[in-house]
């Protein structure tokens, strides 16, 4: 397997070097301009007094002294944006408390009701001696949440208290606390599969691909670390069967891909690329960073809600990524690939679709591993049918480049984190929940529940017996 690493790495390396900074191609010179980039928004939370900062239903709340520290932000107006989360300096601090948002939906009065925001911490991180994580710029975060264009906004956050008048198992909120209001800007739309779980509104497929902007250095890197499996630019991997995946996957290799993996590697899904999808390279960090192998897929959800169209899953992946690197400071986007509500695969962390790229999606278990994310939250909602087929396909494909079966157990060493210490071996099965290798909620009890037939589907797709 490393002479496959090595090889499709050398064809990247050289295509990239080869590239000049823009490619003037017939259909890039026919382009419309280059598209508006996100942008981030970050407000600083002050104290609110005891009326305003009181999230109703909280245990321990009450109008009597000693309340349980609040911040947040009075209703104002801000530019346009669609994703909200909220940060703090330090990164090794738990936000122990609640976190509430409202926003004014864009160009109307209409404001939209309380909403809660997840207050996961770490788990969804670099191993905690990677140099992702040690780099300076990680922040502690909440999850993101999907709001849609909006053009106002309030919070309110409230730390965690014992309850009645023991205020001293109140805590304390950590220091720097600031709202993150992020535009994913536009891009040219990619087509989108259809599934039969419509969005908000309903769900009118994407345009073909039109009016991208000539590449950039970093875009061509990126592209070029998919060659040979789509050539240099492209929007999309093509869907393979699974003849045409095995051979493709050898030609990848050199005709060096272990003959153990051969016989079982599942059908290629088509896969929306990061040019596909509009991602900016110019935030993620220069280069990749790879590990020896894949040796388990770790599922995930990205909980920021369900109210998206999956017309929208490329503006809302554009979020994600802008969140992940410049709220939280992480070198590109955690996930390795995401998966919308209607099925529709996306290259997530730049390094090339078919490599052991390293991610920062479960933190003590990104080496030798992947992670997928559902775009969505599951632990009361249940996922679409379309996109547990997704995963399945996906992983049938990737872990079985690598010779990992579905339904198998396989070893990984912790990095360290809250539910293994560092250093200790731990047999997992080979497609993981999230919180099979760190205390969490995530994938959400629903997806999670939806583990066991996804593993014999992915091994059924590879020609597993």
């Amino acid at each position: 397997m490393r002479g496959f690493l090595a090889s499709s790495i050398g064809v990247a390396t050289a295509a990239a070097l080869a590239l000049p900074l823009a490619l003037p191609t017939p259909a890039l010179a026919e382009a419309a301009p280059v598209t508006p980039a996100g942008t981030t928004q970050s407000l600083p939370l002050g104290p609110l007094g005891p009326s305003a900062g009181r999230i109703p239903g909280v245990p321990g709340m009450s109008a009597s002294p000693g309340l349980p520290e609040t911040r947040g932000l009075a209703a104002r107006d801000v530019q346009t944006f669609s994703l909200v989360g909220v940060v703090w300096d330090d990164a090794s601090t738990p936000l122990l408390g609640h976190v509430q948002v409202r926003t004014r939906h864009a160009g109307t009065e209409n404001w939209s009701d309380w909403q809660d925001v997840e207050t996961h911490n770490s788990e969804h991180a670099a191993d905690p001696d990677a140099a992702e994580r040690g780099s300076g710029r990680v922040r502690g975060a909440t999850a993101p949440l999907w709001v849609g264009a909006s053009d106002g906004v309030e919070v309110r956050v409230q730390a965690e208290t014992g309850g009645g008048t023991n205020t001293r198992a109140a805590s304390r909120l950590p220091s720097g606390m600031r709202i993150e209001l992020v535009d994913p800007g536009a891009a040219a739309p990619v087509a989108v599969l259809d599934g039969k779980n419509a969005g908000p509104g309903g769900d009118d497929k994407g345009d073909a691909a039109v009016g991208l902007p000539a590449m950039t250095m970093e875009a061509a890197e990126s592209s070029a670390a998919n060659v040979p499996h789509a050539s240099l630019g492209a929007v999309e991997i093509t869907a393979l069967n699974k003849e045409d995946s095995t051979a493709d996957a050898v030609l990848a290799a050199d005709g060096e891909l272990e003959a153990a993996a051969r016989p079982y590697i599942g059908p290629r899904p088509r896969i929306i690329t990061r040019r596909g999808w509009g991602a900016d390279e110019s935030l993620r960090e220069s280069g990749f960073v790879y590990t020896n192998t894949v040796k388990a897929a770790f599922v995930h959800h990205t909980a920021s809600g369900n109210n998206y169209a999956c017309k929208d899953a490329p503006a809302v992946l554009r979020s994600l990524y802008r969140y992940h690197v410049v709220s939280e400071g992480w070198r590109d986007i955690g996930y390795n690939f995401a998966v919308d509500r209607c099925g529709t695969v996306y290259e997530g962390r730049a390094g090339g679709v078919a490599k052991p790229v390293l991610g920062a999606h479960t933190m003590g278990f990104n080496t030798d591993s992947m992670g997928v994310a559902v775009i969505g939250s599951f632990a009361s909602t249940a996922p679409p049918k379309e996109a547990v087929d997704a995963v399945a396909r996906l992983t049938a494909w990737k872990l079985g480049l690598f010779g990992m079966d579905p339904r198998a157990k396989t070893t990984l060493k912790s990095g360290g984190g809250n539910l293994y210490a560092k250093g200790r071996n731990i047999k997992m099965n080979v497609i993981s929940g999230h919180r099979d290798g760190f205390a969490t909620e995530c994938p959400g009890r629903l997806l999670y529940n939806q583990l066991p037939p996804t593993r014999t589907t992915s091994a059924k797709l590879q020609g597993r017996p």
